[in-house]
């Protein structure tokens, strides 16, 4: 197989969601000599653009996300390793979790795979995050964006938390809220930079960023 059609073959295995084979397919591609970043970024990220743009016009659904997202991250198991530190996180680095209060990650999941796909370096730290480890962990890793995700109204005061204590810090880094009960205003009420109606515009949002810092 060349090596164009062992990367059509990446990105093809997460537009189909096909979880069994994408590892046997990464394994295969390192072995003919494609290089990891190559695979990733060539191969499945392209197939992740092509989920997210099915996404958008209503092809696919939030379970097509998700299955997208694992198969994503199944051939990240394999490539992983073999990425260069500098070619991890070209794009910038990214502190994400789900709020104090709120046990909920599909969407989190969904969208750490998402912007891991757009090249960045990504830190999940699960849900029920307070505000002293998201500053935490953004003061060590040196993260451009801390994103936030929720799914219960009641979280609103932990996100203003958040952000509170990232600007007290006086850390440079970006604060992108997302989750159901959200939208732009309230997002700007709470003080955030960004907000994210889904995975794919939290994705775009955060590459938008990058590509002015850059």
């Amino acid at each position: 197989m060349t090596n164009e059609k062992m990367l059509e073959s990446l990105k093809e295995a997460v537009v189909r969601f096909d979880i069994n084979n994408i590892r046997i397919l990464a394994e295969n591609s390192l072995k003919k000599g494609t290089s990891a970043y190559e695979a990733v970024i060539n191969g499945m990220a392209k197939g992740m653009e092509v989920v997210g743009q099915k996404y958008q016009s209503g092809e696919y659904f939030l379970p097509e996300l998700v299955m997208a997202g694992e198969t994503f991250k199944e051939g990240m198991k394999v490539f992983g390793p073999h990425l260069k530190p500098s070619e991890v996180g070209a794009q910038g680095r990214i502190v994400i979790g789900t709020v104090e209060g709120d046990l909920h990650d599909i969407g989190k999941n969904i969208v750490a795979s998402m912007i891991e796909a757009a090249g960045f370096e990504v830190h999940d730290l699960g849900v029920d995050i307070t505000a002293a480890r998201f500053v935490d962990k953004a003061k060590e890793v040196g993260a451009d964006v801390v994103a936030m995700s929720a799914l219960l109204s009641t979280t609103f005061p932990h996100m203003r938390e958040v952000i509170d204590a990232i600007k007290k810090s006086r850390i440079n880094s970006k604060t992108l809220l997302g989750g159901a009960p959200l939208n732009t205003e309230i997002a700007k009420s709470i003080g955030a930079d960004g907000y994210g109606k889904d995975a794919v515009e939290g994705a775009n949002i955060c590459k938008q960023w990058a590509a002015k810092k850059n």
